[in-house]
């Protein structure tokens, strides 16, 4: 299967269950891998044979800039369903990193992997 990333976007949202973190947006890094075949658009050069990556990376800050979900593990499994909507898309692994989430760590990070 063949892949695409999407590397360190870095957004702002509501996330977290204790009222401290729900009052202003706080960092998370997402990561996005998207499993899919490439082999139509490595032969037509041709961006409608492809998935459109830029529209994924748009839907996805959508998503996360209007939310206010308490857990990351519900944040990233929202990605992964977006993801999911491109029909080339054939399975997304989505990792979301919260830093400064934990004292004395860079970051707490969770990962899914959602197949259609």
């Amino acid at each position: 299967m063949d892949k695409i990333y999407i590397r360190d976007l870095a957004l702002r949202c509501i996330i977290g269950v204790y009222p401290e973190e729900r009052r202003e947006k706080q960092d998370v890094v997402i990561n996005i891998v998207l499993e899919c075949d490439h082999s139509a658009a490595a032969k037509s050069d041709q961006l409608a044979d492809a998935v459109d990556y830029k529209s994924i990376k748009k839907e996805v800050i959508k998503l996360v800039e209007a939310s206010e979900f308490k857990l990351i593990e519900k944040l990233a499994d929202r990605i992964a369903d977006t993801c999911l909507q491109n029909p080339k898309v054939r399975r997304a692994t989505v990792t979301v990193d919260k830093p400064a989430a934990l004292r004395f760590a860079r970051s707490v990070a969770v990962e899914v992997t959602r197949s259609r």
